[in-house]
């Protein structure tokens, strides 16, 4: 990123970023374009029972093209708060989109069985009691979270798919207040895109919430990594 002084400066720095998240989210939402097109569809239809004729097209494309294109945007967000730059922002993606991608479409079947258990006992269970409701509610919630971690760990360190689980489970638990950033900084976010601001959608939305998400996560990877430096030289 090029310097400027005073005024310039942070008009410079603000259209930078603008640019950055606005080029990979175009790219990342355009990817997903047939999700987004089958999930409008479901909602036209009120979730209708032609929910059937899409649950094998979602089944494939969220493993295919949702994780790996999702890895792809944590990876530029991972770059951004590490101060790495691109040339080019497209080649950049897709570079780190394809460097993973079988593994990505196997943490992608993973978590789509993990989410298709919880959405068929939400379904099921929600009317049965107000306590059931909260109790799915809440969990959902928490894969949420775990998830986001999930991609957080797949971009920034190297470990196999059952280390990642694993260390996601733990960091998920072991710190609340990266729970609760995650979550009130995505709920707000994605309450905005869906309600008030719905062009932030195809714009920002993907990118600004995989950048506030890796922020967050990477300041607590750094505060255990201090403490485990400083319980060694002890």
């Amino acid at each position: 990123m090029r310097e400027f002084s005073g005024f310039t400066g942070v008009l410079y720095s603000t259209t930078e970023w603008i640019m950055r998240f606005s080029v990979v989210n175009i790219l990342w939402f355009t990817i997903n374009l047939p999700i987004v097109i089958i999930l409008l569809s479901l909602y036209v239809n009120n979730f209708s029972m032609e929910f059937v004729i899409y649950f094998v097209p979602l089944l494939l494309l969220i493993p295919l093209l949702f994780v790996p294109s999702t890895m792809g945007l944590f990876a530029m967000a991972r770059d951004w708060v590490m101060k790495l730059d691109h040339p080019s922002l497209t080649r950049a993606y897709f570079s780190h989109m394809k460097s993973n991608y079988k593994k990505s479409v196997l943490a992608g079947i993973i978590l789509t069985f993990i989410w298709l258990i919880w959405i068929i006992d939400f379904y099921f269970f929600r009317n049965q009691s107000d306590l059931l409701l909260i109790v799915f509610s809440i969990v959902g919630l928490v894969l949420f979270v775990c998830t986001i971690n999930f991609f957080s760990l797949h971009v920034h360190f190297h470990m196999n798919i059952r280390e990642m689980l694993k260390n996601t489970f733990f960091i998920t638990f072991g710190s609340p207040l990266l729970f609760l950033g995650i979550l009130l900084s995505n709920g707000i976010l994605f309450y905005l895109s869906a309600t008030k601001l719905i062009f932030l959608l195809p714009l920002f939305t993907g990118s600004l919430s995989a950048y506030v998400a890796f922020a967050l996560f990477y300041s607590f990877s750094l505060k255990i990594q201090e403490k485990a430096l400083t319980n060694k030289s002890t």
